[in-house]
């Protein structure tokens, strides 16, 4: 009598994950919608660049388009009548899901493993995308549910309550002095300048310089004099020192 093969087969989770490269989509429209900036196929082919190399993602406007497409077909985003890309509510939830898991691994890797800062972008990268759901919860439990990443984006359901007087630092003036409440962890090499100069959460610096027509600011960090274009100055986020 022939026995029935023993298939091997995969447990059962009960959680279905989106692909790698879908995550990656839902994570870089969710920063433009941070950042208060419009969600197309230009802007968003344009942020999909500033991930790393690793995530192999194609970034050309026919394939972002092509995956627009599909994700519109999945019920993860649907198009305005102007164009702009927006997420439904699956789409936000899942977008929130991934933004999450990237910002307790940026937490883990430095809170924990003492990764150096200018690094964590990088490598939470490439561990957001294999946490499940219940070791989620152990590095919740574990680092005591934070409200921010180490760079100081808000980690979604976390509770995060922005601080008083909050504001980007193109709406600085000259002769504040602020406390560095956010900075933009998108750019790697903006990211190194910018740790490497002491621009990170809670420290303070004082506007030196604040000058549209060259489109540069000038902060003061200790006595270092760090100058950022206004693009930047827009993603990052200062609070009044007290």
């Amino acid at each position: 009598m022939t026995q029935p093969r023993n298939k091997s087969k995969r447990p059962r989770t009960g959680v279905h994950r989106l692909s790698q490269g879908t995550e990656n989509y839902l994570l870089s429209m969710f920063q433009l919608q941070e950042y208060g900036r419009r969600v197309t196929l230009t802007t968003l082919a344009e942020q999909l660049r500033r991930l790393p190399a690793g995530e192999g993602l194609g970034t050309s406007l026919p394939s972002v388009g092509g995956m627009v497409r599909r994700m519109v077909r999945e019920g993860l985003m649907e198009t305005a009548e102007n164009k702009d890309l927006l997420l439904t509510p699956k789409g936000r939830q899942s977008a929130e899901s991934i933004v999450r898991r990237h910002r307790l691994a940026e937490r883990l890797v430095v809170d924990l493993l003492g990764l150096d800062l200018h690094k964590a972008h990088v490598e939470a990268h490439r561990l957001e995308h294999a946490i499940s759901p219940e070791l989620e919860t152990k590095i919740q439990e574990r680092l005591g549910r934070p409200a921010t990443c180490p760079f100081g984006s808000p980690i979604p359901g976390n509770g995060y309550v922005s601080p008083k007087g909050s504001v980007p630092l193109d709406k600085a003036k000259p002769g504040d002095t602020v406390a560095v409440e956010r900075v933009p962890e998108d750019d790697q090499t903006l990211l190194h300048y910018l740790v490497s100069n002491g621009v990170v959460p809670g420290r303070r610096a004082v506007v030196k310089e604040a000058a549209p027509y060259r489109g540069v600011i000038t902060l003061d960090c200790d006595g270092n004099l760090v100058v950022v274009g206004y693009e930047v100055a827009q993603r990052l986020w200062v609070t009044p020192a007290r």
